[in-house]
């Protein structure tokens, strides 16, 4: 770190003649990247990372796998932030932002800035009614991890609310450790907020071929000691509970700071990532972005936007309108890993008007395309790799397909495309 970065980080005094000042909240895979990449796009300037958690920054997707069963005992991030002269204040939660004073206030005080950058990601959902209850468990943070792993050591009976994606990760843990797991899960089927009904049918399996039980159209009336008792009446025993219903944006924190919030809680940000507020940029879980190629503004809660988004945001804020940079407009991606299959997800299919199928969903291995008008869309795959990463080109090309070549499972999707 410089002098003059150290300088200014001591005593929060900047002097106009030097870089602008960027202060990134948040200290998980967005806010990481986000600073990476303002030094890989050469800016010079101090740059402030500010995480809630003590912990030095550490990537999210282990804690549902190798951290969790005890084969790693964290997944720290690789990188030498004092050589990229990035400043970290850890422990430090924001509190509020005054955007006209550019003041960022956090539970160790006010923090000046002249850029600012929102990568506070997404917060689980509670179970009503749960906070604070024994035995309850979310699964988001390396401390949550750290509390659940002694219960799949255990072996314990466990009781998964949710039967979405967190869900059926845990689910896969707890019975790679051996232990008794029930899903509980409200609408009638897995992932019912994600796919179409169609698609997350044979998945319903996958549960009871790994030993799990699956309940679907089951609510949650109550937990008591040692036990979860369902709408229904019926108890199931549970010596741990883990809740995964879905996350939101953690923004309540923004309440009053004139920053923009779309219906969902996510920040609204335009293809520059840039929010309402000026100097103020939004990145990964916590921001809504408009894409174009969709036609509609997205929210996405996924690894990959965390790690895209931030390259976009820094390039405007290196360039200060000195080099035009891309709009952002991804084709959204994801992975799961779940009872034994490697599951992929690229696109958006929301305003698809075609679903094919490419194998049969009893195999180990297929694959879903979706079109809207011809045209790729999205497309998940199961075991099937090479479709994911085909159909993912595809679509940033707006390729249009063969419906009938791209329902043959045995035509590689680059040469269903149409002629």
């Amino acid at each position: 770190m410089s002098e003059q970065q150290q300088r200014t980080e001591r005593t929060g005094r900047h002097d106009e003649r030097t870089e602008r000042r960027v202060v990134i909240a948040g200290a998980g895979m967005a806010g990481v990247q986000t600073a990476v990449a303002l030094r890989e796009q050469g800016f010079a300037g101090p740059v402030t990372l500010i995480g809630a958690e003590p912990h030095q920054p550490y990537d999210r997707p282990p804690l549902s796998k190798a951290v969790l069963l005890g084969k790693a005992e964290e997944s720290a991030f690789d990188i030498d932030f004092d050589g990229l002269g990035i400043a970290l204040r850890l422990g430090c939660e924001v509190t509020g932002v005054r955007a006209g004073a550019h003041e960022l206030d956090t539970s160790a005080g006010p923090v000046p800035y002249d850029v600012l950058v929102l990568a506070t990601g997404a917060e689980p959902v509670a179970l009503p009614g749960t906070d604070g209850v024994p035995g309850v468990h979310l699964l988001r943070t390396l401390d949550d991890a750290a509390r659940l792993r002694p219960v799949l050591e255990a072996g314990h009976t466990v009781v998964v609310v949710g039967a979405g994606w967190i869900g059926a990760e845990f689910a896969t843990a707890a019975r790679a450790a051996g232990c008794a797991v029930t899903v509980v899960e409200a609408a009638d089927r897995p992932l019912a907020g994600s796919l179409p009904a169609e698609v997350t049918a044979p998945m319903a399996d996958w549960y009871e071929q790994s030993g799990a039980r699956l309940l679907t159209g089951a609510r949650v009336a109550r937990i008591e000691p040692g036990a979860v008792v369902l709408a229904d009446g019926r108890t199931l025993p549970a010596d741990a509970v883990v809740v995964g219903i879905g996350a939101r944006p953690a923004t309540g924190w923004l309440a009053g700071s004139g920053i923009a919030l779309g219906p969902e809680g996510a920040v609204t940000a335009d293809a520059a990532l840039r929010t309402s507020q000026p100097d103020v940029y939004a990145v990964g879980d916590c921001a809504s972005f408009p894409s174009a190629r969709y036609g509609s503004r997205l929210v996405v809660h996924h690894w990959d936007n965390a790690l895209q988004g931030p390259r976009t945001a820094a390039a405007h804020i290196a360039a200060q309108g000195a080099a035009e940079v891309p709009p952002y407009d991804p084709v959204p991606y994801f992975w799961s890993e779940q009872f034994d299959r490697f599951v992929q997800y690229a696109g958006h299919h929301a305003d698809a008007d075609t679903l094919l199928w490419r194998g049969d969903p009893a195999d180990p291995a297929w694959s879903v395309c979706w079109l809207r008008d011809g045209v790729l869309a999205a497309v998940l795959a199961v075991g099937r790799p090479r479709d994911l990463a085909q159909g993912r080109r595809l679509i940033e090309a707006g390729a249009r397909l063969d419906a009938e070549r791209a329902g043959d499972p045995s035509v590689p999707l680059k040469s269903a495309v149409a002629s």
